[in-house]
């Protein structure tokens, strides 16, 4: 399953509510939504500028939506899903930070890691999914494939938000003359 748009993105994550992540590291499975949120709370206090990691944080623990079950190939179908929307840095971070012990990691991958496994029992206020939603149309905007010429320009991404909720029918920076 490929994602194509930050709105199919965050129903996916509203989808993880109530389900369950599988049980590992400190103790047994937490809600999938909040150990979702915790995580990229966590990677936005220790790395405030890296909003690709926050992301990565955020969208890590979906693959059982995706159809991957309890089996070890999750973080690849949640890779392999968010390449073209989030981009190849937050597809690789999401591949690495579930390798086996002992494989070599990259910082970032490590600080995903660590974050992963510190929210699965920190009980920090993380805050709502709906506060995600710029930084997910921000790293969007900076690293979407689907777009002309490889790159989505961040007023691409507004229109297409228009399209998606007809509520919004200007962009902020035009002026309405009437």
């Amino acid at each position: 399953m490929e994602l194509r748009s930050v709105e199919a993105l965050m129903d996916l994550l509203y989808a993880c509510r109530g389900a369950a992540t599988a049980p590992g590291g400190h103790g047994g499975g937490v809600d999938a939504h909040d150990h979702a949120l915790r995580t990229a709370a966590l990677l936005r206090r220790r790395h405030p500028a890296d909003k690709e990691l926050q992301v990565a944080g955020l969208v890590q623990g979906i693959g059982h939506l995706l159809g991957a079950g309890p089996r070890k190939g999750s973080a690849d179908l949640v890779a392999e899903a968010v390449r073209d929307l989030l981009g190849e840095r937050v597809s690789r971070l999401v591949r690495q930070h579930t390798a086996v012990p002992g494989h070599l990691l990259d910082e970032d991958a490590l600080s995903l890691r660590q974050a992963a496994e510190e929210a699965r029992t920190h009980a920090l206020g993380a805050g709502v999914l709906e506060d995600w939603r710029t930084v997910l149309e921000m790293v969007v905007a900076r690293n979407s494939r689907l777009g002309e010429g490889g790159r989505h320009d961040v007023r691409d991404v507004w229109y297409e938000r228009c399209r998606l909720r007809p509520d919004r029918h200007t962009h902020p920076a035009q002026t309405v003359r009437r």
